[in-house]
């Protein structure tokens, strides 16, 4: 098995304005010197977190689409974060995880953030994804998602090896990120990543970053604390497989299913 070298952006997003963030985060990403395999961006990268719906959607056959997957084939990397996307006259929060090829899968964000309205204008997903690349099989969640534990959960029937968050968590409540994304960690036996933004939305609210990624035992590997920029990290396969092989803590898990 393989190693999985790991590349993420956090970033300053430009309100409402998906021709600019797109433009400056394929500048950041311009600055990547070397190979890897995975590109992470933050929720909602093209617009911050906007309940405006409406104006703001694109379809699966619009230009961030289209940008992502050229993004994907020009790194020859899965390349994911969320977008809002509108089909068949709903409107999601959708994470989209696209393929060097071209080909996507995508993860309707299941837990809608209430305290803002979000399950007023976007439709909850109902499906977790779990997606195998470059030997490593991947759970990527959105932001509220990283306060529910169960549908986090790294089980028998569904594996992973890496979980990981794309956000926009405001800097009020950066405590609870940065202690429930390392909880993820420790409690699932997985590498964790949580991709935040950083700077003040159109609304006023402020983001202080912390992104991040975790080894299984809730180490740091990478900390971006308050900076911009794209941060890689190559996660090692063997260390994984054996810290798993001596605390093989989720074999005593309890057996559940979820309800969907």
């Amino acid at each position: 098995m393989s190693d999985l070298t790991v590349s993420f952006v956090q970033t300053a997003l430009h309100w409402h304005d998906a021709a600019a963030n797109r433009a400056a985060i394929g500048g950041q990403l311009s600055q990547l010197t070397a190979p890897t395999d995975l590109i992470v961006l933050p929720e909602m990268f093209t617009t911050g977190f906007s309940m405006e719906a409406a104006s703001q959607a694109e379809t699966m056959a619009g230009p961030t689409v289209a940008w992502v997957r050229e993004q994907a084939a020009r790194y020859d990397a899965v390349v994911t974060g969320s977008v809002i996307i509108e089909e068949n006259g709903a409107y999601y929060n959708r994470l989209l995880w696209v393929r060097p090829d071209g080909s996507l899968s995508q993860y309707n964000k299941r837990h809608l953030f209430t305290l803002a309205g979000e399950q007023h204008t976007y439709t909850p997903g109902q499906t977790r994804l779990v997606e195998e690349w470059r030997g490593w099989r991947i759970c990527p969640l959105v932001c509220y998602d990283l306060r529910f534990p169960v549908w986090s959960r790294n089980q028998p029937i569904e594996p992973y090896d890496l979980l990981l968050y794309v956000a926009n968590w405001p800097a009020v409540r950066r405590t609870a990120w940065m202690t429930l994304l390392r909880a993820r960690a420790i409690e699932n036996v997985a590498c964790a990543l949580g991709v935040n933004r950083i700077g003040r939305d159109g609304l006023g609210h402020g983001y202080s970053g912390d992104s991040a990624l975790l080894d299984a035992k809730g180490n740091y590997l990478v900390e971006a604390h308050d900076q911009g920029g794209v941060f890689t990290h190559t996660l090692s396969r063997a260390e994984l497989d054996e810290f798993r092989s001596k605390f093989a803590a989720l074999n005593d898990g309890d057996a559940f299913e979820l309800q969907r």
